[in-house]
């Protein structure tokens, strides 16, 4: 195998191989081909069990590497089976394209430039939507797909859903869950979980209704996406927004954290004090188990500071936590009578906690609600006096 570079300048050429997934697009494939080859002779096709003139058309190829599979297994199936081949052939990068005549091929040399310039990245081809001949559903299903891919990974995208990429080969995760469309989703929100660098580039775009044929069906695949992005939006809370949080937080050490996260945070002094607030109050909240979900779900959806919600979300740490039952039962005492009296010590267990349920949801709230409130104006008056000793500098 050869390498294949697109600048001579280059001592090392780039191992880039083009994969093309097709399945029944007989009116434009020989047309896909026959461009790339003006730029690269090293394509790999893949059949997905097409049932139309597609094999007859690749027997006229028959010099390049060519993938078929015995029946229709989805588009997913079809760019595992080509990532798989171009390693075994030795290539560390891999650009797909569309076989419906959407994408030009003219387009390639800006993948090479680009990871060329600035190393490796997930690279996908940023389409505009606008042009005339786009349809509205691929307009909408694409920014719905770039706000979960936001949600996801906290990268915001002009276009998700092209089909027009280049994947750094050995960068992207090996092992996948899903088959079909959805996969080109899963692939990108796993890459970027892994801290590999997502971004769109600029490509031309055709949409010619008499040539292109479609085969996403908009029920099955719409809601196979979506259940993909349930899972992930699941993950996302229980554990990478954790993760990627502790990271930050174990690698700057407690005081860097505090430092930079909020006293030189670029979010203002209101904007802090809430996130601080949001935290208390979840974390002293009765949701056992679901606080972290539940603080980043809230400090997204509210758009306030993530890494200073979820630290001080952590206010019910175990030395912590008999007091917090301690004053949460000694609120809901003044509101609610218990039919079993409890007497107030440090003994108290969980079996007490069942025996005055109402008191302690009660008193919980009411303790969430006061303490997100001393803090989150405790924080406000701290920071404001900071930012204000600052200027005087």
């Amino acid at each position: 195998m050869e390498n294949l570079s697109f600048d001579s300048d280059v001592e090392k050429p780039l191992k880039v191989c083009v994969i093309i997934p097709t399945y029944n697009n007989e009116r434009t494939l020989k047309r896909v081909i026959d461009s790339i080859l003006d730029y690269s002779p090293y394509i790999i096709t893949v059949n997905d069990g097409s049932t139309d003139k597609t094999s007859e058309i690749l027997k006229k190829y028959a010099h390049l590497t060519q993938i078929h599979h015995s029946k229709n297994s989805g588009k997913g199936t079809a760019l595992r089976n080509g990532f798989k081949k171009a390693l075994e052939l030795g290539y560390d990068y891999a650009i797909t394209i569309d076989s419906d005549g959407q994408h030009f091929a003219t387009d390639i040399p800006k993948f090479i430039e680009e990871i060329e310039a600035n190393g490796d990245q997930l690279l996908i081809g940023s389409r505009n939507m606008k042009q005339e001949g786009v349809p509205g559903k691929s307009s909408f299903g694409n920014n719905f797909s770039n706000f979960w891919f936001w949600f996801e990974t906290g990268i915001r995208l002009e276009d998700t859903q092209s089909g027009y990429r280049l994947y750094p080969l050995q960068q992207i995760p090996k092992r996948y869950f899903t088959n079909k469309f959805e996969f080109e989703i899963e692939v990108i929100v796993r890459s970027a979980w892994k801290g590999i660098p997502v971004k769109n580039i600029p490509i031309q775009i055709l949409y010619d209704p008499k040539e292109r044929v479609s085969h996403f069906r908009p029920f099955k695949d719409f809601t196979r996406i979506s259940i993909l992005n349930t899972i992930l939006v699941i993950i996302t809370l229980l554990y990478i927004k954790p993760r990627d949080i502790f990271l930050k937080f174990k690698k700057k050490g407690f005081k860097k954290f505090l430092l930079e996260n909020v006293l030189e945070s670029e979010d203002s002094n209101a904007k802090k004090a809430l996130s601080i607030a949001l935290g208390v109050f979840v974390g002293i909240s009765p949701f056992w188990g679901f606080q972290t979900v539940i603080v980043l779900f809230s400090a997204v959806l509210f758009r306030l500071n993530k890494a200073i919600s979820f630290a001080f979300s952590n206010i019910s740490f175990p030395p912590l936590i008999p007091f917090v039952i301690y004053g949460s039962l000694k609120i809901g005492g003044l509101f609610i009578q218990s039919d079993v009296p409890l007497v107030l010590n440090t003994s108290i267990n969980f079996e007490d906690l069942k025996n005055n349920i109402a008191q302690y949801l009660a008193g919980s709230f009411i303790l969430a609600s006061l303490s997100a409130v001393i803090f989150g104006l405790s924080g406000y008056l701290i920071l404001t006096f900071f930012s204000t000793f600052k200027a005087k500098k």
